[in-house]
């Protein structure tokens, strides 16, 4: 197969690349690296099968490039310190870069479309667990909105795309995912965790850790999208890909902190606006469609994700 990923050098853009190339895959990678990591890649970058375009899917001529069996746009910086610095570019890679890679999927004729949406489509849900069919609570004018809304108006594009040109488009509602290669740095509740439990700092909860979140361990992600890709008759399915074992913040906190041994204090912070209290995926259509459900539980997930980050301090 001959698959394009944007965003390709993202945390879970770059294990989907790896997953690709390791089943000897021709595998086209564009990104601005604008959020990316070049070195998220650096085990394959001299891959034969490899091709890494840094450009701008906002601006990119993609008639430069031939059809593609499948295309998975993923290119969207997702992480809560994103939001402030760069909300701009979240809105437009989610309106102007999808339609620009839309067109040229639509214009040669390639095998199917994936688009990474998010469980932020449901915002602060009023219904737990999410399904498919649940409309959302959002605000559209707050701080997270250049995501929550960005991600909204672009399953909007798509189900216009799928209307006016009867492609295969197909859409995965992605909840929290976390492992190896993650930035230490981006605010997600297990990176900032996990490396707060390993320097013995303060380990920081926001709010009364009451609320809930439901983590993914990255290579069950990676294998419901790549089903979501390769399956037949999926064509303009929305699919909900995430783990619904759903924990408390505060004990994902205490957790974390017994698995690395740490000394760290576990503190509490003022939540920020909009912060949804619940978060668990409904993967009934995962299981039924695609026959997919995560299978590394989170103990089993967070030491790996434990040991990658002891093994990367730098």
């Amino acid at each position: 197969m001959n698959i394009l990923i944007a965003g390709g050098s993202g945390f879970i853009g770059s294990h989907l690349t790896k997953h690709y190339l390791k089943n000897n895959q021709k595998v086209t990678v564009i990104d601005n690296f604008i959020t990316g990591n070049k070195l998220n890649l650096k085990e394959v970058a001299k891959n034969k099968n490899l091709n890494i375009i840094e450009a701008d899917i906002t601006q990119y001529n993609f008639s430069k490039l031939n059809k593609f069996d499948i295309i998975f746009d993923l290119a969207s910086p997702a992480s809560p310190y994103s939001f402030k610095k760069l909300s701009l570019e979240i809105i437009k890679v989610n309106s102007i870069g999808l339609i620009n890679l839309l067109n040229f999927f639509v214009k040669s004729k390639g095998g199917c479309f994936v688009f990474s949406s998010t469980s932020e489509v449901y915002g602060d849900p009023t219904v737990n667990p999410q399904p498919e069919n649940y409309l959302g609570n959002v605000n559209s004018y707050g701080e997270r909105a250049c995501y929550d809304e960005g991600k909204r108006f672009a399953e909007a594009i798509l189900y216009s795309y799928i209307q006016k040109y009867d492609c295969d488009i197909r859409i995965a509602r992605i909840f929290n995912t976390y492992g190896p290669f993650m930035d230490k740095n981006d605010g997600r509740v297990i990176s900032n965790f996990v490396n707060q439990a390993l320097l013995n700092k303060p380990i920081t909860v926001y709010g009364d850790g009451l609320q809930t979140r439901s983590c993914c361990y990255v290579s069950d992600m990676v294998k419901g999208l790549t089903l979501l890709g390769e399956k037949c008759n999926l064509k303009g399915q929305v699919i909900n890909i995430g783990n619904p074992d759903e924990r408390k913040i505060i004990n994902i906190a205490k957790l974390i902190k017994k698995l690395t041994n740490s000394s760290s204090k576990i503190i509490f912070k003022t939540i920020g606006k909009d912060d949804p209290k619940k978060r668990q995926p409904d993967i009934s259509k995962a299981k039924k469609l695609l026959n997919w459900s995560p299978l590394v539980s989170l103990e089993d997930g967070l030491q790996l994700t434990i040991n990658y980050f002891k093994n990367n301090q730098s």
